[in-house]
């Protein structure tokens, strides 16, 4: 009993923790939460209405990483949400439905307008449907987001190289534990990325660094 009641307040200690490291604009509006779920994802995010996104997390698998990979994992879920990259609620393939079916009655009723109206609604259904399957944007919108949180962890106080490494550090632990084949290539195309975004970043670091030598007045000194 004791030692359950240890862990609750860990766990909810953690969860306050995390809601200081979102940013003050996203504050009123974004709740961290452990998640419910069984077998869930790591963490995770879902709109639950308009104005109103919650951050989930399996707080048993959590436990699993330093606190500064638990930060940057955090903050790529942040960058998401202000990326506009989260799951929808899949209103998409009702919407597609209903369109099809649309078209299909009007086909008999020769209703010219109703018949337009179903297909532009199949049209635009099928085309959110498509982004949201098309891997390569997946893809895309993810390493974006890590982008976006290495600046986060700036803004709150690390380095840029401890930062990249936190991250990088996290995303191997990811891929070593992944059991799905497909989400290990997603968290290996990530971990490349951050790999040659750290490498630019780090080659424009040491050019600035030499320009700036190459500025500085020689000092002439009295013999």
């Amino acid at each position: 009993m004791v030692y359950g009641t240890s862990s609750a307040r860990a766990e909810m200690s953690e969860l306050r923790r995390l809601r200081t490291l979102l940013p003050p604009e996203l504050q009123s509006w974004v709740t961290v939460e452990a998640t419910t779920a069984t077998n869930a994802s790591l963490i995770t995010c879902e709109e639950l209405g308009q104005d109103e996104v919650e951050i989930q997390i399996d707080l048993l698998k959590w436990e699993q990483f330093a606190k500064d990979q638990r930060n940057l994992l955090f903050w790529h879920q942040v960058a998401r949400i202000q990326n506009d990259t989260i799951p929808r609620d899949g209103w998409e393939m009702a919407a597609l439905a209903i369109g099809l079916g649309g078209a299909v009655g009007e086909l008999w009723v020769q209703d010219g307008l109703l018949l337009m109206l179903a297909l532009a609604l199949c049209g635009v259904s099928g085309w959110r449907l498509y982004q949201r399957n098309n891997s390569q944007k997946s893809v895309d919108d993810l390493t974006a987001a890590d982008q976006k949180a290495i600046a986060l962890a700036t803004r709150f106080g690390y380095t840029l190289p401890n930062a990249y490494k936190s991250l990088g550090s996290a995303l191997k632990i990811l891929i070593e534990q992944s059991p799905s084949r497909r989400n290990r290539k997603r968290y290996e195309t990530r971990l490349q990325a951050l790999k040659d975004s750290a490498a630019e970043a780090k080659a424009r670091s040491q050019s600035m660094r030499a320009e700036q030598r190459n500025r500085m007045p020689d000092m002439n000194y009295p013999s």
